[in-house]
């Protein structure tokens, strides 16, 4: 009789199999088959069943709809498992490892392996969260092949990520502006030199933020279709569009030169014979944006004169119901009106000149194109209270004229707040008041806005800037209805 024999110390098994092997590897495999044979005759047994029964059975039918119904769970329940069991379950003893997504663990790689410190050890996962900072860069670079590219990657050097980019064409050269977010170590002096050391001149860096990364054609159609609405809001959208910049309109485009770039000034024409000249020292103009420029005064031309028809109700404790409202030229006959019935002393303080001129103002006044204009108008369609918005380079002077008979009621004040408010939507943070030192309403008015004021004496008159950013919660919406004080 055969016996396995026990393997020597230092040696290694047999794989060949033995005839006990064999014998009882044929017995597994008669069982098996004696298994499957006995499952095909009940499979036999059990469809002569079903068939002798839909046959001849009243409910053959209905037996058999069942039977498919629960085939089909079943083959969904098996679906649903295996795929759990694939998204859940242990991964089979044979199955690959997954790919390593990191870097080796090799000694060096790991926290707290000894000789390397616990903070120089996880520097640099720690470095993917260290804090950036945003910043708008323009440069200019040869038109040649690769010139972008190097400073593409100058800045993917220094782990500066580029948001967004856009190319302004010259004739000789191109200017290229990005913003990027980069590592707050880097400091303003270390980004310009890495941008000169890519090949760019002409360098020009400063802070931007997130109001600064929407997509360029989209902003510009943003600001056409403001100017669209209001004609009040071209000075706004060109300062919107090119940024920090002085925007002065001249009578007379023969007056200030030739229409186009130079250098630091844009010169745009207007088919009225005025010009409008955009003034920006820390940047100069391309051709592309005096394009940009031009579309937008075209489309304000084309669209002619035009306020929104918006209001809200103002009513005072002592009944009356008023009406605060945009104005326009339309209005001049009211607004006249409205300047015969105040007395010499408030048309003195509100024009700062000789009464008789206070009539003059009101055609430059009453255009959109040079602010926004706001009436308090009564139930009978008189005009008893004007206030005026007017855009003055980074800034806007506010105005306030109340018939005699008017005031005290909180008109100047209301009016004041709604105007500081549409400053405030246009992006102007700053807004102020010329007067003279004697207007004690005014000043109390501009006191009453909750904001930190400067006040500068000029030759006797009195300006009084209001900073409105630290006073924003306190502003109304400017159309809103409200009670008056």
């Amino acid at each position: 009789m055969e016996h396995l024999e026990k393997p020597k110390p230092g040696t290694v098994p047999t794989t060949n199999p033995s005839r006990a092997q064999r014998r009882g590897a044929r017995g597994h495999r008669w069982r098996r088959d004696a298994v499957e044979l006995a499952a095909v005759f009940l499979s036999v047994t059990t469809a002569d069943l079903v068939a002798k029964l839909v046959v001849h059975g009243p409910d053959g039918p209905v037996v058999l709809a069942a039977s498919a119904s629960a085939l089909l769970a079943t083959a969904l329940f098996h679906t649903w498992w295996s795929h759990r069991h694939r998204l859940h379950g242990p991964p089979a003893p044979d199955a690959p490892a997954p790919p390593p997504t990191g870097p080796p663990a090799g000694p060096a790689a790991r926290p707290g392996a000894r000789g390397e410190p616990l903070t120089e050890s996880l520097k640099g996962p720690l470095h993917d969260f260290e804090e950036t900072a945003l910043w708008r860069v323009r440069t200019t670079v040869q038109d040649s092949p690769g010139s972008l590219a190097r400073v593409c990657a100058a800045f993917a050097a220094r782990r500066v990520n580029i948001v967004s980019m856009q190319s302004h064409p010259l004739p000789a050269g191109a200017v290229d502006e990005f913003f990027v977010r980069a590592p707050r170590s880097l400091a303003r002096a270390d980004l310009t030199a890495l941008v000169a050391g890519a090949g760019g001149h002409d360098i020009w860096t400063g802070p931007a933020d997130a109001h600064d990364l929407v997509d360029v054609p989209t902003h510009v159609l943003a600001l056409a279709t403001r100017t669209a609405l209001d004609a009040a809001e071209l000075p706004i959208a060109l300062r919107q569009l090119f940024g920090r910049c002085g925007i002065r309109q001249y009578p007379g485009a023969a007056a200030r030169g030739a229409a186009g770039v130079d250098g630091h000034v844009l010169r745009l024409p207007v088919p009225s014979g005025d010009l409008i000249e955009l003034t920006r020292p820390q940047l100069p103009f391309t051709p592309t944006e005096f394009a940009r420029a031009q579309a937008l005064v075209e489309l304000d031309t084309l669209l002619g004169p035009r306020v929104p028809d918006v209001r809200a109700r103002l009513s005072l404790p002592a009944g009356a119901d008023l009406t605060v409202r945009r104005a326009d030229a339309a209005d001049k006959e009211a607004a006249l009106a409205m300047h015969h019935r105040c007395s010499p002393d408030t048309l003195r303080k509100r024009y700062h000149g000789p009464v008789r001129d206070a009539d003059r103002y009101l055609d430059h006044l009453l255009d959109a194109r040079h602010g926004q204009t706001l009436a308090v108008e009564a139930a009978d369609g008189r005009i008893v209270a004007l206030g005026h918005l007017m855009w003055d380079d980074e800034g806007a002077e506010v105005a306030v004229l109340v018939e005699d008979a008017w005031q005290r009621r909180g008109l100047g004040l209301d009016l004041m707040r709604r105007m500081s408010a549409l400053a405030l939507e246009a992006g102007v943070d700053t807004v102020y008041a010329v007067t003279q030192s004697s207007n004690s309403g005014l000043i109390a008015t501009m006191r009453r806005l909750a904001a930190p004021l400067d006040y500068q004496m000029e030759d006797g008159t009195l300006v009084i800037t209001a900073h409105l950013a630290e006073a924003a919660e306190e502003l109304p919406v400017p159309w809103q209805t409200r009670p008056g004080r």
